[in-house]
């Protein structure tokens, strides 16, 4: 009976989960922009209605930015969100196929499918799943991140030695700023600016975008630029039965990998997009396929950066604790708004979460609609001449640079690692293994410092932990499988 209550009253305020996903697929293809920063940008009017409805809205908005980034991602190698930085190692070359129509149809399948499997998770196993995360202390988050970095050599399709510099160097930029543990100055050089470190949009920003329209400036002048009207299509949209039936193996995978490491607290979409890709290009058949634009290499990321969504709000709502940076802005919104998240949410509100529960699996349908209508729209952006779109992607991402922090310093920022990505493609070094290093690096010295001051300076608490054992041993495994991947490319060559 809860249930068909939940279901009437959804429906009575659909207007509310429409906006929110429409919102959510707008903000999150405007680089720059992301999740948190719609929420943020909603806040105003959420406190003017009843909470089950912001609440669905907010929801909304968090699965439709997750779909939103591919768009950009695919049609101008820009990133929307963190989240969507994998997605361009093979959207965009399939898009200078002629197919940005087919890869933008994978993506929106993909998240569609990881965000219904992972609200089915949020729905059914949401207490049980809680569980898992209260499990992990920094141990063994830092055995995560461990083997999280192990997937830098994997996302470098040129050069091993390359894919591990670039990484190394993302390391090193994570390094700049305040000593997480000891609270001291690292590699500022007397700069100021330079206390709080690399801010991540900027730079995400400055490697895949700005980099990209430089490099198209490059073959303009040298006249090897074609239209991109001309150049690429949007073509077929969905992708073909022949082609589901060899994708859902990978969309299943990768839905339980961002649902896992959604439920964990600090990590987010942009870490289990990038795992899901490794995990793919491993198990694949065709594994020097990925990087060239491969449907399988879009739908991983999509399918576990959507499946962070429903993963992310479990420990939300169960122990009031948030699984990323958009669920903790949204814990921010729902106490402002009067809803306090926890054990007690479930036995004093029970129909505040049956309505959640509902209007979370009908934004995934909705998402899937107005992607569809989104995809059709998105056929102008190819019509504009290139005197015109790639100004007006440098202003984008210009403003999104400068959204984040109001401040002319991220624009400036961005700009340098464009100049920085520009050669970096030029010379075959690999720009997701900077942001992976830049992501994971914090993290990791963040767990070792506090792992090691539970301790009283015992290295051996890093290895007593079973969970912690076994990602050790993913690693070694994943680092195995990368040599003898680059073995093989290169006996072949």
């Amino acid at each position: 009976m809860a249930v068909i209550n939940a279901l009437v009253y959804v429906l009575g305020n659909l207007h509310f989960l429409v906006i929110g996903v429409a919102a959510g697929i707008i903000v999150g293809a405007i680089p720059g922009l992301s999740g948190s920063t719609g929420i943020i940008l909603m806040l105003p009017f959420l406190i003017y209605i009843d909470p089950p409805s912001a609440l669905i809205m907010m929801s909304g908005l968090f699965c439709g930015s997750m779909f939103g980034g591919s768009i950009a991602s695919i049609l101008v190698s820009t990133p929307g969100t963190p989240s969507a930085a994998a997605t361009v190692l093979d959207g965009y070359p399939l898009a200078k196929k002629g197919q940005a129509g087919k890869a933008m149809g994978t993506a929106l399948v993909a998240s569609t499918m990881g965000g219904i499997f992972s609200a089915l998770c949020l729905i059914f196993l949401a207490p049980q799943l809680a569980k898992i995360a209260l499990k992990f202390g920094p141990s063994e988050y830092f055995a995560l991140m461990i083997f999280g970095l192990t997937v830098m050599a994997s996302v470098s399709s040129s050069s091993l030695t390359k894919g591990l510099l670039s990484g190394f160097m993302g390391l090193l930029l994570s390094m700049v700023g305040l000593n997480p543990t000891l609270g001291t100055e690292r590699f500022t050089f007397g700069v100021t600016r330079l206390l709080t470190g690399f801010s991540m949009m900027p730079v995400l920003i400055g490697l895949f975008a700005i980099s990209e329209v430089l490099t198209q400036l490059e073959l303009f002048n040298e006249g090897k630029l074609v239209q991109l009207s001309k150049k690429h299509k949007i073509g077929a949209i969905m992708p073909t039965w022949k082609e589901m039936k060899g994708l859902w193996k990978v969309i299943f995978s990768s839905s339980v990998v961002g649902t896992i490491i959604g439920i964990i607290p600090a990590t987010g979409g942009a870490i289990a997009s990038f795992m899901a890709y490794n995990e793919a290009k491993r198990f694949s058949k065709e594994p020097e396929s990925f990087g060239k634009g491969t449907l399988a290499g879009i739908a991983a990321p999509e399918a576990a950066n959507n499946a962070t969504t429903g993963g992310a709000m479990i420990p939300l709502l169960t122990l009031g604790i948030p699984g990323d940076v958009v669920t903790s802005v949204m814990l921010g919104a729902l106490m402002i708004i009067g809803v306090q998240p926890g054990p007690l949410l479930f036995s004093q509100s029970p129909q505040i979460v049956t309505d959640l529960f509902v209007g979370f699996m009908l934004a995934q349908f909705l998402m899937l609609a107005l992607g569809y209508l989104s995809i059709r729209a998105s056929n102008l952006i190819l019509k504009v001449p290139l005197g015109v779109l790639y100004p007006v992607i440098l202003c984008l991402c210009l403003l999104g640079a400068y959204s984040l922090g109001n401040s002319v310093y991220d624009v400036g920022l961005a700009f340098v690692f464009g100049i920085v990505g520009y050669f970096m493609k030029k010379y075959g070094f690999s720009a997701p293994s900077v942001i992976l290093g830049l992501i994971l690096g914090p993290i990791a010295e963040q767990e070792l410092g506090k792992a090691l001051i539970i301790s009283h300076g015992d290295w051996t608490v890093l290895v007593r932990s079973p969970l912690s054992l076994v990602f050790y041993i993913f690693a070694i495994l994943s680092v195995i499988y990368s040599l003898g991947g680059f073995k093989k490319k290169k006996k072949t060559a």
